[in-house]
């Protein structure tokens, strides 16, 4: 029985064994075959496609959405067009945590430049800041958490 083990596909692919395991988990990978002395043996190919996830994830698609690209992938009837549509999702999806990202940081800059350092902690400005339930910045974030969970 042709095949390769955990071990060998992993350095392949350049993930670790957990990682292959938990794709395997995730249904990304298909679980491999056993031979009678029951070791998984894996596919030459399993080492491409873990490539392929690896980096779709490095481009910060999520798990489920390589799933579908890796569907569209094997869809001999599929189109760029689909793939194309997924890619600007992702982008938007990226631009819209890149704006979340810098309104943090400005609120951080804005904290952290309110303090000079110096005295007890009961007196730093960022900690009462944090503290204050009401506070604009507050409910604006939230406002943005619950837009972005629908």
């Amino acid at each position: 029985m042709n095949g390769i083990t955990i071990g060998k596909l992993a350095k392949k692919a350049g993930v670790s064994i957990d990682t292959v395991r938990f794709y395997e988990r995730r249904g990304l990978i298909e679980e491999p075959a056993r031979t009678e002395s029951n070791y998984r043996l894996y596919k030459e190919e399993d080492a491409e496609r873990l490539r392929f996830i690896k980096r779709a994830k490095d481009l910060g698609f999520s798990l489920s959405e390589i799933k579908e690209l890796l569907a569209l992938r094997h869809n001999p009837t599929a189109s760029k067009s689909e793939v194309k549509q997924r890619t600007e999702l992702k982008i938007r999806d990226i631009r819209q945590k890149i704006q979340d990202l810098s309104g943090i940081l400005a609120a951080l800059e804005h904290l952290s430049e309110s303090c000079d350092g110096l005295g007890p902690v009961s007196d730093c400005p960022i900690i009462k800041a944090m503290d204050e339930q009401d506070d604009h910045a507050h409910h604006h974030n939230n406002h943005h958490a619950h837009h972005h969970k629908n």
